[in-house]
């Protein structure tokens, strides 16, 4: 999906505009089925066989907190998530990687939104299963106004249970377009997270959440938005 492909064409056209997160991802999901169509075969096979499996069933709810965590972020410096909600709201975001559109559309629209977040005292952090120099692509990306942790070995989603594997299928079409998950992890297991949100009050405790097997679909910033006005 490199170049000047159809789709790629569509992705850059979809990043461009100012619509609702929701709606620039329906547009890249109707983009991929006209264009990708292989990627939506695959994709609707893999969302199929996670949700029967009840995947992210097990994640905190609304009420619990959600475990700590200290990882690094793109310089390697230690982030601890005790220090991050110590003084006000949270909004944690699992990431399944620099290469994932779906990802690349929802932390383009938090960065979007970052005058917002700041204006509730809100901080958003994304966690992903990659090494430094990938994690340094996606701050690039969002302009230095997002933290982003390397979660390797999805060590701490799975102390979270957002964990999935990206099966045979998918992982055929990603090498034959060129997209090295090995490499950007630093392992060979092919697994990700799924792509989950957590608002969390001031103290670490959830109360906002979406965890969804479905990665093509996100926590929308109007509703996270709407969490922390609550606050």
């Amino acid at each position: 999906m490199a170049g000047t492909s159809p789709l790629e064409i569509a992705f850059k056209r979809i990043c461009a505009t100012e619509a609702p997160l929701s709606e620039r991802l329906a547009l890249f999901n109707a983009a991929v089925a006209e264009h990708g169509r292989p990627f939506a075969v695959a994709y609707q096979n893999l969302i199929t066989q996670i949700q029967k499996a009840s995947a992210g069933g097990t994640a905190p709810a609304v009420g619990e907190p959600l475990p700590p965590f200290l990882l690094p972020d793109h310089t390697g410096h230690l982030v601890d998530l005790d220090d991050l909600v110590a003084n006000g709201p949270l909004v944690v975001s699992f990431n399944r990687g620099h290469w994932c559109e779906y990802c690349e559309l929802e932390l383009s629209a938090f960065a979007d939104a970052h005058s917002e977040f700041a204006a509730r005292g809100a901080k958003v952090i994304s966690v992903m299963p990659e090494r430094g120099e990938y994690t340094r692509k996606v701050r690039d990306r969002t302009n230095g106004r997002l933290t982003v942790v390397s979660d390797i070995d999805n060590g701490y989603a799975l102390s979270v249970g957002v964990v999935m594997w990206l099966g045979d299928e998918v992982r055929t079409l990603y090498q034959k377009f060129g997209l090295d998950i090995e490499r950007y992890q630093g392992n060979s297991t092919w697994f990700v997270p799924i792509p989950a949100t957590f608002v969390l009050a001031q103290g670490g405790v959830v109360v906002g959440r979406k965890v969804d097997p479905d990665f093509r679909t996100r926590m929308d910033i109007e509703e996270i938005l709407k969490v922390l006005g609550r606050l």
